[in-house]
C-alpha cells in the first residue's frame, strides 16, 4: 500500500473518531458503537475493493494490551486518596468487587445451564462480562449529578483492575488447589507491589531531574517494559501501572520534608498535568484504532445469530439486576440514572481473547462478545437520554 494512503487513513481514523467523541457528548450515543460500526463498513468497502489489511489479529491483541495499561495508569492518576474520600473509597472498592464477583457467577451459572461445561471453564468465560468499561463510563457519566459521577469515575476504576486481577486468580487455579493459587498470587502481589514502589521512586527521579524537552515517553515505555517482563512472569504487572499513577496523584501523603526536595521540584504539578495529558490523548489514539480493528475484524453473520442475541440479553440482564441491587445497598442517593452506567469494553474483549484456547468454551456463540459491548452500550445511552428527556419535562 501507498504509505500516502496510510498515512490518510490513519489521520481520517483519529479525526472520525474525535468527531464520534464530539457528537457523544452532546448526543449521548458512545463512541464505541460508532467506531465498531465504522470498523465493519471498512470491512465491507476493502472487501468490495479486494484490499487485504494484514496481521490484523496480532497488531488488535497489542493496541489492546497498551490501552489496557494506560486505561489503568489514567485511572490511576484521577485517584485522589484524601481523609475525607475515604467512604467513597470503600464504598466503590467494595461496589466494585461484589458487583465483579456476583455478576461472574451468575452468568458462569447461566452458561453452565446452557452449556453443560465444567463451571470453572463457565466461570473463566463469565469473568470479562464481569469487569466495567472505565473508558465508556468515564465520558457517559459526564452528564451525571456531582456524586453520581464521581461514584463512577471510582467504581469502573477499581472493577477494571480488580477484574484483570481475579482473571489472573482463576488461571493460576487451573494449575493449582485454590490454596495453592491465593498463596501464589498473594506472593505475587507483594513482589509486586514491592517492585511498584521502586519503580515509583526511580521514575519520579527522573521526572524532577530530566531536563530534556523529551521526558514522559521514556518513563512511559520504562512502565510498559515493566509491565511486559512481570506479564512474563504471570505477575500481577497491572498493580505496577496503578500504584505508580496513584502514587504521583498522591505524592503529598509520602513525599513529605527531605525527600520533597529530593524527588519534586516546583514544576511538578504543571509537568504532572501534562503526563495526565500524555496519558489520556495516548490512551484515545490506542483505543480509537482498537475498537476500529475489532469492528473490522468482526464476522457480521454472528450477530444476527439468534442464539447469540438471546444469550446476550440475558447477559445484559444480570449485570443489570445485580447492578440494581449493589447500588441500592452502596450509593447514597438516587440511583437513576447511575444504573444505567454500566458498558462492557475493551477490557472485556481483551480479557476475553486472552482465554486460553484450551479454556474456551465449546458452543459459545462468537457474537455474544460484541453484542454485549453493543447492547450494554446502547442500555447506557437509552437511559440517559431518557433520563435527560424526563428531566426537562419536569422541569418545564
Amino acid at each position: 500500500m501507498n504509505s500516502s494512503y496510510l498515512i490518510i487513513a490513519l489521520s481520517v481514523s483519529v479525526l472520525v473518531s474525535y468527531a464520534f467523541d464530539l457528537f457523544s457528548s452532546r448526543f449521548k450515543t458512545p463512541s464505541v458503537i460508532l467506531l465498531l460500526a465504522l470498523g465493519m463498513i471498512a470491512q465491507q468497502v476493502t472487501a468490495y475493493f479486494g484490499i487485504t489489511i494484514p496481521y490484523v489479529a496480532p497488531t488488535l491483541a497489542t493496541l489492546g494490551t497498551l490501552g489496557l495499561i494506560l486505561i489503568v495508569l489514567e485511572g490511576g492518576l484521577d485517584l485522589e486518596i484524601e481523609s475525607s474520600k475515604y467512604g467513597l473509597l470503600r464504598r466503590t472498592a467494595l461496589t466494585a468487587l461484589g458487583s465483579l464477583l456476583l455478576t461472574t457467577l451468575l452468568i458462569a451459572g447461566v452458561l453452565f445451564l446452557l452449556l453443560e461445561e465444567t463451571f470453572y471453564r463457565c466461570l473463566i468465560n463469565a469473568l470479562p462480562f464481569g469487569v466495567i468499561s472505565r473508558t465508556v463510563a468515564v465520558p457517559a457519566a459526564q452528564s451525571l449529578t456531582d456524586d453520581q459521577r464521581e461514584f463512577a469515575l471510582y467504581e469502573s476504576t477499581f472493577s477494571d483492575i480488580m477484574g484483570v486481577m481475579l482473571f489472573n486468580f482463576v488461571l493460576l487455579a487451573q494449575s493449582s488447589t485454590v490454596l495453592g493459587a491465593t498463596l501464589l498470587f498473594a506472593r505475587d502481589t507483594v513482589v509486586v507491589s514491592l517492585l511498584a514502589i521502586i519503580c515509583c521512586f526511580g521514575l519520579l527521579y527522573l521526572i524532577s531531574r530530566i531536563n530534556h524537552t523529551v521526558k514522559f515517553l521514556p518513563i512511559i515505555s520504562v512502565l510498559f517494559l515493566v509491565y511486559a517482563i512481570a506479564q512474563i512472569y504471570q505477575m500481577s504487572s497491572l498493580l505496577i501501572i496503578l500504584v505508580f499513577g496513584l502514587f504521583l496523584n498522591n505524592t503529598e501523603l509520602i513525599i513529605r520534608g527531605r525527600l520533597d526536595q529530593i524527588f519534586k521540584n516546583d514544576l511538578f504539578e504543571k509537568e504532572l498535568d501534562q503526563l495526565k495529558n500524555l496519558t489520556a490523548e495516548g490512551g484515545f489514539v490506542i483505543r480509537t484504532f482498537f475498537f476500529l480493528l475489532f469492528g473490522y475484524a468482526a464476522n457480521l453473520s454472528t450477530l444476527i445469530d439468534v442464539d447469540a442475541i438471546i444469550v446476550s440479553t440475558l447477559f445484559i440482564g444480570v449485570i443489570l439486576g445485580v447492578r440494581y441491587i449493589s447500588l441500592k445497598l452502596a450509593f447514597r442517593g438516587p440511583i437513576i440514572p447511575l444504573i444505567w452506567v454500566a458498558p462492557r469494553g475493551l477490557i472485556t474483549i481483551l480479557l476475553y481473547l486472552n482465554i486460553p484456547e484450551s479454556l474456551r468454551l465449546t458452543g459459545f456463540r462468537e457474537g455474544v462478545l460484541m453484542l454485549t459491548v453493543v447492547l450494554s452500550a446502547i442500555v447506557m445511552m437509552g437511559g440517559l437520554i431518557g433520563n435527560k428527556q424526563a428531566t426537562v419535562t419536569s422541569g418545564q
